[in-house]
């Protein structure tokens, strides 16, 4: 089966910088996947996308030396499925508060006797090679999103699950669940987040989180998280066009202001 090298990554303690597409776009996808990023993740649940969408810009990332991944809108098990079928290498699935829903988390990405994920490999197959099912269990990476107050509260417990693969902090809705809104400071959040990196560094698990950009993805790499996501793609494109506008609006200034003898 095709390695999966963000386990592979992760497991030689080598930072994983991890691409998120909200786009619906598999051009965007195939170049994000040759932009040097170890993984890119296709989000279902904020994303502007299906899953006919998702099926082709999966079908892009694996053209790309990057691992793919997806966002799944809700712990639905027929749906973490059908993208694992169509060639997901790892399930993030927010709002995952209690050991019960990490457990239905990992039984979904697992076969049987493991777990309760359907036979129907489908792209699996062709992504993964024809001996994907007998090493999907150990490459399918199956990754709970903590946010949530009460996840926070019983980390320890949702660690406990046997099969979890990694972590994966969402910043902002942890700030709307203890801080009651998403400006800064953050202060209830900020310890919230180092209190489950610590927790999960002690149990050998690793941490992945989203990121404003690039300045707070390299804090939180030295605060101990693995896996980092400057921003995704929409933002990206709207931060670039913004600068791009300003840089040629003082330009234009400039020379305006030389034309007419200011």
């Amino acid at each position: 089966m095709r390695e999966n090298t963000v386990k592979s990554k992760i497991a030689a303690g080598e930072a994983v910088i991890n691409a998120w597409l909200s786009i619906a776009s598999s051009y965007s996808a195939e170049g994000i996947g040759y932009s040097g990023v170890d993984s890119v993740t296709v989000d279902l649940q904020h994303g502007m996308l299906s899953f006919s969408e998702a099926l082709h810009m999966l079908q892009a990332i694996s053209a790309t030396p990057a691992i793919p991944l997806v966002r799944v809108p809700d712990l639905n098990p027929a749906t973490i499925m059908h993208l694992l079928d169509a060639g997901s290498y790892g399930v993030i699935c927010p709002m995952i508060s209690t050991p019960e829903e990490a457990a239905a988390l990992v039984a979904a990405c697992r076969y049987p006797p493991v777990g309760t994920r359907s036979f129907g490999p489908s792209r699996g197959l062709l992504y993964g090679g024809q001996d994907y099912v007998s090493h999907a269990d150990n490459t399918v990476m199956a990754i709970p999103m903590i946010e949530t107050a009460e996840a926070v509260e019983r980390i320890d417990q949702i660690l406990e699950v046997d099969g979890i693969d990694m972590i994966y902090l969402g910043p902002n809705d942890l700030a709307y669940s203890l801080d009651g809104h998403v400006g800064f400071p953050r202060p209830n959040s900020e310890l919230a987040i180092e209190r489950v990196v610590k927790s999960a560094t002690r149990k050998g698990i690793p941490v992945g989180i989203f990121c404003a950009d690039a300045q707070e993805a390299c804090r939180r790499r030295e605060q101990g998280c693995a896996l980092v996501t400057p921003g995704n793609d929409f933002s990206h494109l709207v931060r670039s066009m913004k600068n791009a506008v300003a840089t040629i609006g003082d330009d234009t200034s400039a020379v305006s202001k030389v034309n007419h003898g200011y």
